[in-house]
């Protein structure tokens, strides 16, 4: 058996109920645990989610300069509009909603806590043509 059986990515957040159906919602997926100071979620691709509760925690204020990015989220969905539009009717925001260049597609969100995450289109399945 090994040792570690699981591993999770833990947001820290006010209210991790309703950051736990936010990213439940958006990952098609499951709430696996809780208990009065953490939600866990398991995705319908297996990404494993927690929401550990502290009321003193402060978004970070990517992309604004002054503070660093310290870590965030990143998805691929076939469809940027389309998961755009979702993350919004779940209480996301967009934080830079302009294709970025380059074969892969990109587009930052911050979730209803203010965690930031990206949405990367999914990379094409043909092969290379030329």
């Amino acid at each position: 058996m090994p040792l570690v059986t699981a591993g999770f990515v833990v947001l820290d957040c006010a209210e991790p109920e309703k950051l736990a159906v936010f990213y439940r919602e958006l990952l098609d997926g499951e709430q696996t645990e809780a208990t009065a100071n953490r939600v866990e979620i398991r995705g319908a691709d297996g990404t494993r989610l927690a929401f550990r509760r502290d009321m003193n925690a402060t978004p970070p204020s990517w992309p604004r300069p002054e503070n660093s990015l310290q870590a965030h989220l990143d998805f691929v969905v076939a469809d940027l509009d389309e998961a755009e539009r979702r993350i919004v009717g779940l209480g996301g925001r967009p934080l830079e909603a302009k294709d970025a260049a380059g074969p892969y597609g990109e587009r930052g969100y911050s979730d209803p806590a203010g965690h930031s995450f990206t949405l990367r289109r999914q990379a094409p399945t043909a092969p290379k043509q030329g």
